[in-house]
């Protein structure tokens, strides 16, 4: 195998033969940790960028454009400053994408290959209380939420939301795909008229906070935003694995990129506007009352189309966070990737979530936010790790077989990635900024503005490749070959018996 040829990231590492594009499975997905091989990739890049545009098409994203006007910054201050941060952080979230097609594996199956099959547990941990704690707070969002505008009951609103993101995290892939699509059919055209309006003045507001310029908020605004779309790192390969391997990365990277950026950006314009006009403070009521002031019932379709949109990102996060609990299991306990294991995984998730937001009460959501961001701090160092290996150690060659076993070329314990994990995030605990916990001393003579995500960015990506300098990477050319060997001239019961497929 000519590793020159074969190392490079923007190919292939081995020439499949085309297969012809399987029906639409309309049931209940059977993937979960496994491989997916390539008679049943059966995705498109077109549909990369709308669903990603959905996943940040909800008030929660409206939410981040208030950061700057409760700190005293101009609304157009605060439209820049969101912006560029979006434009920043979407770029990690965009490269981790093109993984997903060219190994046809879960984000943090490939993680492996830079922490161990063991190792990758200490990552593992953060992102699941990650994606239980964003449900947490989507779900005492919208119960709030709606019963302020329509007075329903939170428990139902709980109850009956975490259903329906269950239902949809059950079914899966194609199904997440498939009601993003429709969602995003439904609520486009309500958020261009209220846009539209805005613009032509006939939505209301007045100056209520004219704000100005301050360096500190301009900084805290650039960080909340960058740091929104980086929290979908650890799972944006999850929903591009079933793309055909082929597919070029920059056609990926390019989708994704746009998809999430241009949602976020627009309603992070559109919260800055309610907050700075309206003097808004929760964003769902903020959109019914704005919509409602261009024409009676439009503030209820617009929010409750933001709710559908909120509930189907929250199948979302517990479909991933069902792939990282079975991915932990499964680093020191074999587990068959079975639909039996994927939905009882995802009940239990689900019961969790349902259990911890029925039992917040007053200011608990603001401990959870800062719980929330403790997590985004121990997951910017994963996110660096794993890109550096991809793009420019690795360079997107990886045996496949060998990441499901701990005897392989990856080992147990991956000493060059832990190490540089635990050091970038050390590094980050003089900058830490959680309001009424903890400010670090470095972040206090920075007067409070929050650069910790930026501290473990540099430094893990710094320390990885110090420590991967003397590693070579023909060193696994054989096992790379091998293991392509493998993938393309077994049968799916050859496969399953390896144990890479279900």
């Amino acid at each position: 195998m000519d590793t020159d040829n074969a190392n490079t990231w923007d190919a292939p590492l081995i020439a499949e033969p085309p297969v012809a594009e399987p029906a639409r499975r309309r049931g209940i997905e059977k993937r979960s940790i496994d491989y997916v091989p390539a008679s049943e990739r059966h995705g498109r890049v077109a549909d990369q960028g709308p669903f990603w545009f959905l996943g940040n098409f909800q008030f929660f994203t409206i939410a981040i454009g208030f950061v700057g006007p409760s700190m005293g910054l101009s609304l157009g201050y605060t439209i820049l400053a969101g912006v560029l941060g979006i434009l920043f952080g979407t770029l990690f979230m965009a490269f981790h994408a093109s993984q997903g097609a060219h190994l046809g594996l879960p984000q943090m199956i490939q993680s492996r290959a830079q922490f161990g099959y063991r190792g990758v547990v200490v990552v593992l941990i953060a992102t699941a209380f990650t994606f239980i704690g964003f449900n947490v707070v989507d779900t005492v969002l919208m119960a709030s939420g709606l019963n302020g505008i329509f007075g329903w009951s939170p428990t139902v609103v709980t109850i009956a939301t975490a259903v329906l993101a269950l239902a949809l995290a059950v079914y899966g892939h194609d199904w997440l795909h498939r009601v993003f699509k429709w969602l995003l059919i439904a609520s486009l055209p309500l958020y261009v008229i209220l846009t539209g309006a805005i613009f032509f003045g006939a939505a209301g507001g007045k100056v209520v906070h004219a704000g100005t310029f301050s360096l500190v908020a301009f900084a805290a605004q650039f960080a909340a935003s960058a740091s929104y779309n980086i929290t979908y790192a650890p799972y944006v390969s999850d929903y591009s694995r079933y793309l055909p391997r082929d597919t070029r990365p920059r056609s990926i990277i390019a989708a994704v990129f746009v998809g999430a950026s241009a949602s976020a950006i627009w309603l992070i314009a559109l919260g800055a506007w309610l907050a700075t006009r309206l003097g808004a403070s929760d964003g769902l009521v903020a959109l019914h009352d704005s919509g409602n002031a261009v024409f009676h019932g439009l503030g209820v379709l617009i929010s409750l189309a933001s709710v559908g949109a909120m509930a189907a990102t929250m199948g979302l996060n517990a479909y991933s966070a069902m792939l990282t609990v079975v991915t932990a299991v499964d680093s020191f306990k074999p587990v068959k990737p079975t639909r039996t294991v994927r939905v009882v995984t995802l009940i239990a998730l689900t019961a969790l979530w349902v259990v911890i937001s029925l039992s917040l009460h007053g200011n608990a959501i603001d401990i959870l936010f800062a719980a929330l961001t403790i997590m985004l701090y121990l997951l910017v160092p994963w996110t660096a790790v794993n890109l550096v290996d991809y793009f420019f150690v690795r360079r997107g060659a990886y045996a496949i077989t060998q990441l499901f076993t701990p005897s392989g070329i990856y080992g147990a314990w991956g000493s060059r990635g832990l190490t540089a994990y635990v050091v970038g995030f050390v590094a980050t605990i003089p900058f830490f900024v959680l309001p009424g916990v903890y400010t670090g001393p470095l972040a206090q003579s920075l007067g409070g503005v929050d650069v910790a995500w930026a501290v473990g960015l540099v430094v893990s990506s710094l320390i990885y490749v110090l420590l991967t300098r003397s590693f070579n990477p023909r060193s696994e050319s054989a096992a790379i070959a091998q293991s392509e060997r493998e993938i393309a001239r077994l049968t799916p019961q050859d496969v399953k018996a390896h144990g890479i497929i279900d």
